[in-house]
């Protein structure tokens, strides 16, 4: 029975894991991005694409062409250009224009996501307790300047080798729970700045697993052309979670 048991967790990680990867390889993913520029309040030439752009706090204008509204913090508006997409983002009030392309020399040597072997030791129940009134919690970002507001719902309370440990838990956009974390991997093995674990809604009794080996790479250890947020203070673990996915581009730690 064990074997079985095994057996069907580990091809549910491959399906997930295999998904991940298809997600990012896809020819106009975040693997595609070849640049990120941002937009001043003056018509200028960005790079080799067409027309002049400006922006302020109201839109993005393209000279003689289009007005958009990219909406602060959610996916951009995407404006054809051949192959490519230009993406139109706002990010604390500033616009970026990102350029996704799939001859992307970055999307050519993409070679899929290191990741630990999984091991269901690091699948582990934990204790949800929400706040009486959710609450918005603010984080850096990769990019300097740049800020992230996150709504937190409460506490996640669980054990890691016998070491009590707690987590701030986000509300996920699509339902359940998000965890931003760092762990003593993070700039070893794994990327820096923060990898994300999706936890499913908790059980009537606030019961949740949180299964360290769907710990999840955010879009900057794949780009330099994202704006992906830090993880929050309280969620900074001195353990060694090796469990989840590596760092794809481990050149870049310094």
């Amino acid at each position: 029975m064990t074997s079985i048991i095994t057996s069907t967790f580990e091809e549910a990680w491959n399906v997930w894991h295999a998904e991940r990867e298809t997600y990012y390889g896809d020819p106009l993913g975040w693997v595609s991005l070849t640049g990120i520029y941002w937009l001043t309040d003056e018509f200028e030439s960005i790079a080799d694409l067409p027309g002049r752009w400006r922006a302020d706090k109201n839109a993005v204008y393209v000279e003689g062409g289009d007005t958009l509204d990219p909406k602060e913090g959610a996916p951009g508006i995407l404006v054809e250009d051949g192959d490519r997409r230009i993406e139109v983002i706002r990010r604390t009030g500033s616009v970026a224009l990102r350029v996704h392309d799939p001859k992307s020399p970055h999307l050519q040597t993409f070679s899929g996501i290191p990741s630990y072997e999984p091991d269901e030791k690091w699948s582990v129940t934990g204790k949800f307790t929400p706040f009486e009134e959710s609450k918005i919690v603010t984080t850096g970002a990769v990019v300097e300047g740049l800020e992230h507001h996150h709504t937190a719902v409460g506490v996640i309370d669980f054990e890691i080798g016998g070491d009590a440990q707690q987590f701030l838990a986000f509300g996920g956009k699509a339902g359940g729970l998000q965890i931003l974390f760092t762990d003593a991997t993070s700039g070893v093995t794994t990327y820096p700045a923060a990898r994300s674990l999706a936890v499913a809604d908790p059980s009537d009794g606030g019961s949740v697993i949180l299964d360290f080996n769907r710990a999840s790479n955010l879009p900057c250890s794949f780009t330099d052309y994202a704006t992906c947020p830090l993880s929050p203070p309280e969620n900074r673990l001195t353990v060694a979670v090796e469990a989840g996915e590596k760092n794809p581009r481990p050149e870049t730690v310094q």
